[in-house]
C-alpha cells in the first residue's frame, strides 16, 4: 500500500489556527476522504493511505478542516516516494536539523521567483529550489531572524507551501514507508 502525507499549513502556530489532531483524525475518519489515517505532532502533519485522486482528496480535507474548526488552511500532498527523494536532494552539507527546512509548495513558483527571494536573504541564508521544493537554510539566526516571511515567500513564489524542518521530513518520510 502507497503511503502519503498530507501536509497542512499554520495550523496550531502560537494558538492560532487552532486544529485538535485526535478531533481532526476523528472528523477525517468519519468522512472517508482518507483511509488509514494517523497524525504526527500538532503541526498538521496527517499520515494516510494514498488517496485515488489526490487533488480531491486535499479540496475534500481543506473543506473539512473549514466546516469543522473554522480554519482555511491549505493543503499538500507528498507521497512516501516524493519525501525520499526529496531528502536525498536536499543540497545542504552538515545542516543543523532545527535550522534546515523544506517548504513544500502546491506546485512550480513562478518565474523569477527564487531569484526575488535570493534579494531578501540575511547573511549566512540560503535556498535551493529542488523540483516543487524549497530548501531553505535559516542559518545562524534562524527562523526568528529571516525576511522571508510567509507574506514574503507566498508574493514571490505565487503558490503556497508549508515548511518542515529537516528532522520532520526524516520522520514523514519514515511514517509514510
Amino acid at each position: 500500500m502507497s503511503r502519503s502525507v498530507l501536509l497542512l499549513r499554520a495550523v496550531n502556530v502560537s494558538g492560532r489556527n487552532r486544529v485538535p489532531m485526535a478531533e481532526l483524525r476523528e472528523a477525517l475518519a468519519t468522512d472517508g476522504v482518507v483511509e488509514d489515517v494517523s497524525t504526527y505532532i500538532a503541526s498538521g502533519n496527517i499520515i494516510c493511505a494514498h488517496p485515488d485522486d489526490p487533488v480531491a482528496a486535499c479540496d475534500r480535507v481543506r473543506k473539512l478542516i473549514a466546516a469543522e474548526f473554522g480554519v482555511d488552511t491549505p493543503v499538500i500532498l507528498r507521497r512516501h516516494q516524493a519525501l525520499a527523494d526529496t531528502l536525498a536532494a536536499h543540497p545542504f552539507a552538515d545542516p543543523v536539523e532545527k535550522l534546515l527546512h523544506a517548504m513544500f509548495l502546491e506546485g512550480p513558483p513562478a518565474d523569477g521567483a527564487i531569484d526575488t527571494l535570493r534579494e531578501r536573504l540575511v547573511p549566512g541564508e540560503e535556498i535551493v529550489l529542488v523540483g516543487d521544493d524549497l530548501w531553505i537554510n535559516y542559518g545562524e539566526g534562524g527562523v526568528h531572524s529571516t525576511k522571508l516571511t510567509t507574506a514574503v515567500l507566498d508574493r514571490a513564489l505565487g503558490v503556497a507551501g508549508t515548511a518542515r524542518n529537516l528532522r520532520t521530513v526524516r520522520k514523514l518520510a519514515e511514517l509514510t514507508a
